[in-house]
């Protein structure tokens, strides 16, 4: 039996998101505080490619906050791509502490297929 999920992310686990920047082929998160055009903000640092400014993760309350001047500063395509990661890897790791198997398919449309299989069989 199969079941259609889709998941409204909040960037909340610093694992995954690390994970996520390997994914994806971009340098790891870093703790800090990074400038965001007039303002800065605290959290995992996440440098985008093509991006100006950085993405910041504020795992605590799962918001990303970022300026990418309506895309002139940095393609939005780069943080979908970086988010899409996070959700896909938030959900195997999260699978895998239940002692679930998960296979993965990425579609032609560049979705991603998860396939959780409960209690580990593949």
């Amino acid at each position: 039996m199969s079941h259609i999920v889709q998941i409204q992310t909040q960037v909340r686990d610093p694992v995954a998101v690390d994970a996520a920047c390997r994914r994806i082929r971009i340098p790891a998160p870093t703790q800090g505080t990074a400038k965001l055009f007039t303002t800065t903000k605290t959290g995992l640092i996440v440098q985008l490619p093509g991006w100006k400014y950085p993405a910041v993760v504020d795992v605590s309350s799962g918001r990303v906050d970022f300026d990418n001047y309506g895309g002139r500063w940095g393609e939005q395509a780069e943080l979908d791509k970086f988010l899409q990661a996070y959700a896909a890897e938030k959900a195997k790791i999260e699978a895998r502490k239940r002692g679930h198997s998960v296979t993965e398919q990425t579609l032609p449309s560049g979705e991603i297929k998860l396939t959780i299989h409960v209690g580990g069989a593949a």
